[in-house]
């Protein structure tokens, strides 16, 4: 039996943990660079604000209802979720956390009359100690789970709990469940289910085994056996996601090659973060920058296809075929808006397959950039950074950010009694 823990508007729900008199009022916040809406109270969702709306187009509606904007603040962020992801910790033997604001438990030593009030325990105790809503979703498999997550925040009368048991509960539950919002269901089998006339959850669970062998690879047929009940996907076959991508739109132009190295520098090592988190490494990638789309004489953009000879997460290996490419295809009195790394072929770290002529020594590469996790992970990000990347902080246009409450002792709350 497992539990999907899912924070509730994450965050937003990190912003009002220290600004608790948000509570009850539209609160959003923004991209890198203030530039897109990222996250929604559900004040904000009444008010048409959508995902992705660029704050310039909305901001009329923001000033008129009064709507309170933020910067993202991912040290805030990632903080209370190391801090909600630890208590999760002490209800379980066996925690996976999938994303920032979202983790399975295995629940398997409770009994099935336990599981609902055991994990209404859990939303109480992770709203009292950290001051996060979440919502938990218990089935027999983990795509039920996360189902049942949804309608346990969508629905108030669940008190932050749906169970999915029975097999009357699972047919009631996928009946209506979009079929674009089932977990595993990419973009593309959106468009074929549909075309096939599934809409629902309900609807493809229905397939027979057939038709799904015939429609899907192993994935596909993973989420049909799922949806039927059947625990068909392990810890260990989690969906990775096999394109990363990190960009941004420069808070003004910039024309020095050593800047624009600095900017792309750190948005490698931003990816490298992430593959290393989900223990991918990369074969390909992609560096790009670009001038505005409205400069004078035109758009225009340099970029580069990058095929290594092994596989790597290694920040500095990485940096060193970024830059080398970079540099042979920079034009220099160009004002550059924008740039950006796109990883576009990443792998399991434990496939890779050795090159026999390979002149790097791969171990000491890991130890040195393991040294370099461990020390940034105690004092905090980027405490120690390779020479190429610049202050992430320099050319960011971050006005609506919060302090750094419980990640910088400049920043930490005064009680006055």
């Amino acid at each position: 039996m497992y539990a999907l823990v899912d924070c509730n508007n994450f965050f937003v729900s990190c912003e009002r943990v220290f600004r608790p008199d948000l509570e009850g009022k539209p609160v959003v916040v923004m991209s890198g660079n203030d530039g897109c809406i990222i996250a929604r109270s559900n004040e904000a969702k009444a008010l048409g604000l959508k995902m992705g709306d660029p704050v310039f187009k909305v901001r009329d509606l923001i000033k008129s209802e009064n709507v309170y904007c933020f910067s993202s603040n991912f040290s805030l962020y990632g903080d209370l979720s190391s801090r909600v992801m630890t208590i999760l910790g002490r209800h379980t033997n066996l925690l996976q956390q999938y994303s920032i604001d979202e983790a399975f438990l295995n629940i398997d030593h409770l009994p099935l009359t336990e599981c609902k009030p055991y994990c209404e325990q859990i939303v109480r105790e992770i709203r009292r100690g950290v001051g996060i809503p979440v919502s938990i979703g218990i089935a027999s498999s983990k795509t039920l789970a996360k189902i049942a997550s949804k309608y346990a925040k969508k629905y108030s009368g669940y008190n932050g709990v749906c169970q999915i048991l029975t097999e009357e509960q699972r047919i009631k539950a996928i009946a209506a469940f979009p079929i674009e919002d089932v977990w595993g269901i990419g973009r593309r089998n959106y468009k074929k289910l549909i075309c096939e006339g599934v809409r629902t959850a309900g609807d493809l669970a229905a397939k027979n085994e057939q038709w799904i062998a015939n429609a899907f690879s192993k994935p596909g047929i993973q989420t049909w056996l799922e949806l039927r009940g059947t625990d068909a996907i392990t810890f260990d076959e989690l969906p990775e996601k096999t394109t990363i991508t990190v960009s941004r739109t420069f808070s003004s132009a910039i024309s020095d090659r050593k800047q624009l190295e600095g900017e792309l520098s750190n948005f490698m090592s931003s990816c490298c973060s992430k593959i290393r988190r989900q223990h991918s490494v990369c074969a390909q990638f992609v560096v790009f920058v670009g001038t505005s789309r409205f400069a004078d004489g035109g758009a225009n953009y340099l970029s580069d296809v990058i095929t290594l000879p092994v596989p790597t997460n290694n920040l500095q290996e990485l940096l060193g075929h970024m830059l080398s490419a970079f540099r042979s295809q920079f034009i220099g009195g160009i004002q550059y808006k924008r740039g950006g790394v796109i990883m576009t072929q990443l792998v399991n770290e434990s496939d890779v397959q050795a090159d026999l002529f390979d002149t790097r020594d791969r171990d000491k590469d890991a130890r040195l950039q393991n040294t370099i996790d461990n020390i940034n992970n105690r004092f905090g990000r980027n405490q120690i950074r390779f020479a190429t990347q610049n202050n992430s902080e320099d050319n960011y246009k971050n006005v609506c950010l919060s302090p750094h409450y419980s990640t910088k002792l400049d920043d930490i709350v005064i009680v006055k009694a």
